[in-house]
């Protein structure tokens, strides 16, 4: 078994994380997504780029912590996990600004918390830190949940 250094290894799993982050900007706020109706705690724009950045790289670092436990019994699971919820975090972007379907988009998310719980519960199991890591962008799914929701909820009477 080839052994990485954990440099090169959170290197890779950053570049892999932004790299499937770097998916979402091709759909982005459109004339459409300008005319809903915004719940009254929707933050202002700038705040979403800069809490997204930390996630990812909080993200990336509790992968690679999972990945340099070569021998743990739920390396693999662990990892798979992860790759999942990044699919499903890359879906949603392409749902909501792309298709303008929030309910679908909310369904995303809804499935997306339920995965990067299990990947802190499973992360928790292989590594603390790597779980810990992962806190942060379980509590922001929540008020990204809630955001969709009351998007949602506000603009239902429209029809595309």
């Amino acid at each position: 078994m080839i052994v990485l250094p954990f440099p090169l290894v959170a290197t890779i799993s950053l570049a892999l994380t932004l790299a499937v982050a770097s998916s979402g900007s091709l759909f982005r706020p459109d004339a459409w997504y300008e005319r809903l109706r915004k719940p009254k705690l929707m933050p202002p724009g700038w705040v979403f780029p800069v809490v997204w950045t930390a996630l990812y790289v909080l993200m990336a670092l509790a992968a690679a912590e999972v990945f340099v436990h070569y021998d743990a019994r739920l390396r693999s699971w662990a990892l798979a996990l992860y790759a999942l919820q990044l699919v499903a975090n890359a879906a949603w972007s392409w749902l909501f600004f792309k298709l303008h379907r929030p309910l679908w988009a909310l369904w995303d998310l809804i499935l997306l918390w339920i995965l990067v719980l299990a990947c802190i519960l499973i992360f928790a199991q292989i590594e603390t830190l790597a779980a810990l890591l992962l806190v942060p962008y379980g509590f922001w799914l929540l008020i990204a949940l809630y955001l969709n929701a009351a998007t949602w909820a506000l603009n239902r009477p429209m029809r595309r």
